[in-house]
This record gives C-alpha cells, sequence and structure tokens, in this order.
C-alpha cells in the first residue's frame, strides 16, 4: 500500500483520484491546499482522512508515503524538494519543473534522501505509446516525425474576456509550450533522444504567453515538427515516416488508434486494448517501483532532455520565468 497526499483540488486531481481507484496498492490518505476550506470540501468529496493546508504539517507527517504535485508550474520545484527532503515519494505533473535547474535540484533532492521523483507524462506510460514503440521498426529508416497537440482552452475565452486564469499566467510557469507542448517534446526524445539542433518559434498573447508554437528538431538522419496550441484545434493526427512505411497515430497524448500505411498501399491498423483514464499506467508504474525500491532514472532521463529541449526552445522564443532568475 502507496499512502499518497495530493497537492492540488483542480480537475487534474480528480482525474488522478479516478485513475488511482483502479490500481492496487493505492490509497490518498491527505490532502492540501493553501484554504483548509478547500481541502476539507474536496476530502469530503472523495472520503480523505486528513487536510492540510501548511506544507511543512504535511511534509512531517508519518503516515503519507508519496505525494502527488498538481499545483502550477512554477510551484512544482519548491514543493516536490521539500516532500523528497521530508522521505516522501513525489509524483509531479508535467511539465516537472520550470527549467532543467530546478529538475537537476529535484533529482539530487530524490537521491539524497533515498526516494524517487517522477514525471506524470501519461502518455508514455501507457499501452498506446509502448505499441508507437513496438511497431516503429516497421517503418524501415525514420525520416520524419510530425507529433501535434492543438487543444482550443476553454481559459482562452476567459482570456478574451479580461479573466486570466492560471494557464495564462507566465509568471505560474505557465504557457502553451509548458501546458500541452511538453506532450509533443517529450514522445520526440524518448523514441528519438536529443536532437542536434532546434528552431522554434511562437506566437504570444498581449500579455506574453506563448498561445501557440512550433519547434522543428534535426537529427543526423531525421527531423521533427511539433506543433502545439491552446488556442485553435487540430483536425489532423500526428505521423511518423520511415522509408518502408508511414505511422498515424491519434492522438500523441492519448493513444487510442495506430494505423501502418506501407508504401505498396497496404494497410495495417493496431489495435490497442487500454483504460479510459490513461492515467493508470502512470501510477501503477509509481507504486510499483515506490514497493520494490527501484530507481526511477529509466523515466527521469527523458525528462532531463525535455527539459533541455523545452529550456532551448523558450530561449529561442524569448519566454523567461521568474523562476529563470
Amino acid at each position: 500500500m502507496v499512502r499518497f497526499a495530493v497537492i492540488g483540488t483542480n480537475f487534474i486531481t480528480d482525474n488522478f483520484m479516478n485513475a488511482g481507484s483502479q490500481c492496487e496498492g493505492f490509497k490518498v490518505q491527505a490532502v492540501y491546499s493553501r484554504s483548509m476550506e478547500k481541502a476539507k470540501e474536496y476530502a469530503e468529496k472523495y472520503g480523505i482522512e486528513d487536510c492540510y493546508d501548511s506544507l511543512d504539517a504535511l511534509a512531517a507527517a508519518k503516515d503519507i508515503d508519496a505525494v502527488y504535485v498538481a499545483s502550477p508550474n512554477a510551484l512544482h520545484a519548491g514543493q516536490s524538494i521539500k516532500m523528497l527532503k521530508a522521505g516522501k515519494h513525489v509524483l509531479c505533473e508535467k511539465t516537472i519543473a520550470s527549467n532543467s535547474g530546478e529538475l537537476e535540484q529535484m533529482l539530487k533532492a530524490a537521491e539524497e534522501n533515498q526516494v524517487m521523483v517522477i514525471e506524470a507524462m501519461r502518455s508514455v506510460f501507457d499501452p498506446g505509446f509502448a505499441a508507437i514503440q513496438e511497431n516503429l521498426p516497421k517503418l524501415g529508416k525514420i525520416r520524419r516525425a510530425t507529433f501535434q497537440y492543438c487543444q482550443y482552452s476553454s481559459r482562452y475565452d476567459n482570456f478574451k474576456k479580461g479573466i486570466i486564469e492560471n494557464a495564462f499566467k507566465p509568471e505560474l510557469s505557465n504557457g502553451s509550450l509548458m501546458d500541452i507542448g511538453v506532450y509533443c517534446v517529450h514522445p520526440m526524445v524518448k523514441l528519438f533522444g536529443l536532437p542536434n539542433e532546434i528552431s522554434a518559434h511562437c506566437l504570444k498573447l498581449s500579455n506574453g504567453v506563448d498561445a501557440s508554437g512550433t519547434i522543428v528538431a534535426m537529427y543526423d538522419e531525421m527531423q521533427a515538427e511539433l506543433m502545439y496550441s491552446k488556442i485553435t484545434n487540430s483536425a489532423l493526427p500526428s505521423q511518423i515516416q520511415g522509408e518502408e512505411a508511414s505511422m498515424i497515430i491519434t492522438e500523441i497524448p492519448d493513444t487510442t488508434k495506430i494505423e501502418i500505411v506501407y508504401r505498396n498501399g497496404d494497410r495495417e491498423e493496431i489495435k490497442i486494448d487500454k483504460k479510459a483514464n490513461n492515467m493508470y499506467y502512470e501510477i501503477e508504474e509509481f507504486i510499483r517501483l515506490a514497493e520494490a525500491k527501484e530507481s526511477a532514472q529509466i523515466h527521469n532521463q527523458y525528462s532531463v532532455l525535455e527539459l533541455k529541449v523545452m529550456d532551448e526552445a523558450r530561449k529561442q522564443m524569448g519566454i523567461v520565468f521568474p523562476a529563470d532568475q
């Protein structure tokens, strides 16, 4: 049994609770919110025993093994490090940190206190991504990958009314790249490694937040294009092109369908049997590692590469967070 505390009481935490309830060895012991009233309200909703409005008190709690961090990106590193130093494992929402420097500090705190921290990058833990990896050799030499995640945000409607919510606040290390572009970056580096160079461009809104962007990544023998947006929807799937066939992926953050189109015109559909809430798989792996006391390096190596790419992309796009100072 892994006894969790959750930091954050938004819809992401709701999804976590739903997925975790399907996992063996999962229990949520406590909830933290800056407001005790909100913490109690959330606890009542899910039958959670303990409520906290103090991070220090939460860190000191003896009946909590792990913490799920679902706060704004700018708070991830500080909150995670506090919990890691208290001897608690951490499952931290994407993007795991504001920059590479913060992630380095998080990984150091985990190692020094003999606990683990993992980025909750749900898309690469589930059977859909495993199917992409398994079938990649059918494509022959890979020449191009086009990953896209464009999802019109309901919060953008409020932005246009002058109501700026957290998702559109760069001071919280938020924006299109950090919110959803990461769903394109992480699979790229996990499948193909760190690119030799990138070229990054974005559209910014009136407050300087990036609303959409494109990253072109160059490798020795292939290139990748990453397209993401919070102000438009995309009607097209993602794709990996090889010299022998192309793989059509629906969707890259939550792959539910894969079709391989061979050069001779033959088509092969890859069936993916998976749970509707694909957060299940990251929680299942987190619990497995925690109970087996295994290292999370196998997963963290890709978060390191992800942030290297995103740091360089932000540098090129002129996106600077307070956390970078």
